[in-house]
């Protein structure tokens, strides 16, 4: 898998988005802007400008029609994404870490930082498809997290739960029209942070990253751990990839904690492990530090990656990929013949 290197960015990346047929990318860094891209050659298609703080997050509605963003200028913005246009600006008390569209594109959520005397949040906007319509000003829902900020979170299947991971390791599942609180569970490590939530198509489950240096697959309807992946890095994100049962999982040791004599061994790599038996299969290298997103192709043709370097790196799943069959499945398909 030969990478298409995309330089857009001056700053670290801190998310990838594909939209839902898989043609576009979306990336967000540290510098202010959002870059959309064609996938298949990298071809920048835009720019977005208009925040006036680091960028941490972008989603795209299931149409391609809008995009939203967040950023520590306490905003969240609302795009047009033919023309670029601003199209709506929510604001909030502090920085905006996570957004994410619900299944049909009626709703947004948005993850504030917990700063400055303000309780983290998860806040829930209406949202008109129609470009040339009105966007609401009102907040329709707002779960304050008082035991724990929420890092991460997004929608279930029908939109029934908000899903939120914690600071402290925990995975919260709310009502998603009420906001009450349903269960709360120890997925990770106490105080291990959750890093990234993203989900199966279908959104009945969903896998989490965490600086224990573990991803959890996790049932969205009752928060059971089905499997785990242990890796021996910290991590920052981690994705499902469609077609095939893969998981991919991105992070890497902090710069400031990578010495001179163990540069070599920051481990800077994109993983793949086998989804049903939980064992590593390979590592795509590439990244001069940590990364920091993972997103795959909803059409399951390739996955992007996108790290402290600056770099987003564009991979297009080759014919080994489809055509290699994990041993242990080899094993099983063969004995169900007998």
């Amino acid at each position: 898998m030969r990478p298409i290197l995309l330089q857009g960015h001056e700053r670290a990346l801190t998310q990838i988005k594909y939209n839902r047929d898989g043609d576009i990318i979306f990336s967000t860094a540290k510098d202010q802007h959002i870059c959309a891209w064609f996938a298949h050659n990298g071809e920048r298609l835009g720019t977005y400008h208009g925040h006036q703080g680091a960028l941490w997050t972008v989603d795209v509605d299931p149409t391609s029609t809008l995009i939203a963003s967040g950023a520590a200028d306490n905003t969240v913005r609302l795009w047009d994404i033919r023309s670029g246009k601003c199209l709506k600006v929510w604001e909030f008390n502090t920085a905006v870490k996570r957004v994410e569209f619900n299944e049909d594109g009626s709703q947004l959520l948005a993850v504030t930082e917990k700063r400055m005397g303000f309780l983290g949040t998860i806040v829930v906007v209406n949202i008109n498809l129609d470009p040339e319509g009105e966007q609401d000003d009102e907040k329709v829902l707002t779960i304050e997290c008082e035991e724990s900020k929420a890092t991460v979170a997004g929608w279930s299947f029908m939109n029934k739960y908000i899903i939120a991971g914690h600071e402290d390791g925990t995975v919260s599942q709310y009502d998603a029209k009420t906001g009450e609180q349903l269960d709360n569970t120890q997925v990770h490590e106490m105080d291990a942070q959750i890093t990234d939530i993203q989900w199966s198509p279908d959104r009945t489950y969903f896998i989490t990253a965490s600086k224990d240096k573990s991803a959890k697959l996790i049932n969205a309807a009752d928060l059971e751990v089905m499997k785990t992946y242990v890796s021996d890095t910290p991590l920052n994100s981690a994705s499902i990839t469609p077609k095939k049962d893969y998981v991919i999982l991105g992070g890497g040791q902090a710069a400031m904690d990578v010495t001179t004599t163990s540069a070599r061994q920051g481990k800077f790599e994109a993983r793949f492990y086998h989804k049903i038996f939980e064992e590593e299969i390979g590592r795509v290298r590439g990244h001069f530090g940590p990364l920091n997103t993972v997103a795959v192709d909803p059409q399951g043709k390739g996955y992007a990656s996108g790290g402290e370097d600056g770099y987003v790196r564009v991979h297009q799943f080759d014919k080994g990929y489809f055509d290699f069959e994990y041993e242990v499945e080899r094993q099983y398909r063969n004995q169900s013949q007998l």
